[in-house]
């Protein structure tokens, strides 16, 4: 009776599988938003419209993905599962909850934050402050991507190494098509550089992950409390793994 009711107390709840798909999504869409941003940056010889089209769905998309990682935020913090309060996703690396891991998630999603805000607010605080903010997009994802690695049990799941590599792919894809490729010849050697300094970066960070998250034993690694790896008093409970 007692093993039963401690397999029910540590069950993935609506609220995990919630923040769970939000926060894969919000990855996917981050993906989306760097590439736009990275195609309306190209200088891309375009008709005025497509480009109106492609500012606009760069905003957006943009916003869009503020609503999903609010979503993630939020069921984060509401399911008591990991203890996660609203203090940890202020102040990053302050959780007792794989702190390493969820404070590059508080740092990628107030990264993002400055973004937007300097976006909508462009006319006011200048286009130096705006430019100087909007660099930060390029550490945003990757820093987003460790979060999700790290802290996410998903990540030894086929769907999400899938998703990880999608992603990972179209970064590099977007960074040698649209900067080496698109506009003018007179940074090319810049855009190469940037696109292959991302190329190395996304080995290595594969290479890490090969050798970290998707190894049995992350969890602990990771920094997640002793008393929800082994909920029973020190006996794995194999039915529920930990999240």
């Amino acid at each position: 009776m007692m093993r039963a009711a401690l397999l029910l107390a540590v069950q993935p709840s609506p609220l995990w599988y919630a923040s769970r798909s939000a926060g894969s999504v919000s990855l996917l869409l981050l993906t989306v938003v760097m590439l736009l941003g990275l195609a309306t940056s190209a200088r891309l010889e375009l008709a005025s419209r497509w480009r109106f089209v492609l500012h606009g769905a760069h905003r957006n998309v943009s916003l869009l993905t503020l609503v999903f990682l609010a979503v993630h935020v939020a069921a984060s913090v509401l399911d008591p599962y990991a203890g996660i309060g609203w203090f940890d996703v202020v102040i990053p690396f302050t959780s007792s909850y794989r702190p390493i891991w969820l404070g590059l998630g508080v740092l990628a999603l107030e990264l993002l934050l400055a973004i937007v805000i300097t976006a909508l607010l462009s006319a006011r605080v200048g286009r130096r402050i705006f430019r100087a903010v909007h660099w930060a997009a390029y550490a945003c994802w990757p820093i987003a991507l460790l979060h999700g690695l790290g802290t996410g049990t998903d990540v030894r799941s086929g769907w999400f190494s899938l998703l990880s590599l999608v992603c990972g792919a179209a970064a590099v894809g977007g960074l040698f098509g649209l900067r080496l490729l698109g506009g003018g010849t007179e940074h090319r050697r810049a855009r190469a550089i940037a696109g292959l300094a991302t190329a190395l970066g996304l080995s290595v960070l594969a290479a890490w992950a090969f050798n970290g998250p998707l190894r049995p034993g992350w969890a602990i690694a990771a920094g997640t409390p002793a008393r929800l790896v082994h909920p029973s008093g020190g006996q794995v409970v194999q039915a529920t793994p930990a999240r």
